[in-house]
């Protein structure tokens, strides 16, 4: 019979210095803000809240694409998603790449912001922070990436102004088809009877981000609530996933609002109505018709997005009037496909891929 070396003195003074070590990381990491947005930038032009973020280049003029490239994201969320770390940046990978890259941070809504509405984000503030961003690049053409709500933005602008000089158009994970009213969490959340978005405004006047953030995180609440700590807890003693983990947890913690106009639009035309998909979208007076977009289009899914799944974007394909388009699925879910640990072997190098031989 075998019995188990009890621990020594020393080997137990051992664990419980690790323990310590352990949750003094945890404890940093969880009450904390990463060192996020770290990649070179100059603000170059405001509007209210809103500013267009500039990033340094690195590569010398003869060596970049002369087209410049916009990041529109979302409008519940902060962008830098995209500058999340470096090493993890999409940003800093595409700078490194040789685009001229610039960056809407729409800004956080507050109370007399409330009758802000999608009109406004796509007619007035995309085209005067285009025009600066023209004037600074020194080009008429451009390109501009759209991310979740982000890509619903830039899909309204590239119908409504197809002549204003895009030239290339990305989309991620583009909620643009709610006509299966199965095929996400959201869409069920919205159309629930007991969902009223009038009142929801009228009581906060803008969308409380801590109400998005709790809808998202309840799509997965295993996942979102335990299974996120408990991998934490797991790999306290690695530096890299817990650098990854904190970076990640500092964005997702950074909840903003939602202006009240803009988001009863979204509930209602979008989700509830599908105005957009069936043709019937208006923007002060003004149709959003997808067959008008005339810009080689990229649009990208992810495989194991929870909050747009494929089937809201990949219909709309046969929508769109572009001649040069192309449907990209790849691995990972709604974040995941541009931040995740694989992003950078996966998603960014297709669409420096695809991007490359149109920027030129």
């Amino acid at each position: 019979m075998s019995t188990s070396n009890p621990q020594t003195p020393a080997d137990l003074h051992t664990n419980l210095r690790q323990i310590e070590e352990n949750m003094r990381t945890l404890q940093r990491v969880v009450t904390t803000r990463y060192p996020v947005a770290q990649t070179p930038k100059e603000v170059i032009w405001t509007l209210n809240k809103a500013k267009l973020y500039r990033y340094t280049p690195v590569l010398p003029p003869e060596k970049r694409h002369r087209v410049p490239l916009l990041l529109v994201f979302a409008l519940m969320n902060r962008p830098y998603i995209l500058d999340l770390r470096p090493g993890n940046s999409f940003v800093e990978y595409m700078v490194n790449k040789g685009y001229d890259v610039y960056l809407i941070d729409w800004g956080v809504p507050r109370t007399e912001d409330k009758n802000l509405k999608i009109d406004d984000y796509v007619l007035e503030y995309l085209p005067r922070a285009i025009r600066k961003m023209k004037s600074v690049s020194g080009s008429d053409e451009f390109s501009m990436l759209g991310w979740c709500i982000g890509a619903i933005l830039s899909s309204c602008y590239a119908a409504l102004r197809p002549n204003d000089g895009l030239r290339n158009l990305i989309l991620l994970t583009a909620p643009l088809d709610f006509s299966d009213k199965q095929a996400g969490g959201f869409v069920r959340q919205v159309n629930d009877q007991y969902f009223d978005a009038d009142k929801l405004i009228a009581t906060y006047g803008n969308m409380p981000g801590e109400l998005i953030d709790y809808g998202a995180k309840a799509l997965k609440p295993v996942e979102n609530y335990i299974s996120n700590y408990v991998r934490l807890w797991d790999n306290l003693d690695n530096p890299k996933i817990v650098e990854s983990w904190h970076a990640m947890n500092t964005w997702v913690s950074d909840l903003i609002p939602i202006a009240g106009a803009t988001y009863r639009k979204l509930i209602v035309e979008l989700y509830r109505e599908n105005k957009l998909f069936k043709g019937t979208f208006q923007l002060r007076g003004e149709t959003v018709d997808l067959r008008n977009i005339r810009a080689s289009l990229l649009n990208v899914l992810a495989d194991a997005d929870h909050i747009t799944p494929t089937c809201q974007s990949e219909t709309a394909m046969d929508k769109f009037g572009s001649q040069d388009k192309q449907l990209l699925k790849v691995k990972g879910g709604h974040i995941g496909l541009m931040a995740g640990s694989s992003a950078s072997k996966g998603t960014w190098p297709h669409i420096d891929t695809w991007l490359g031989g149109r920027s030129d």
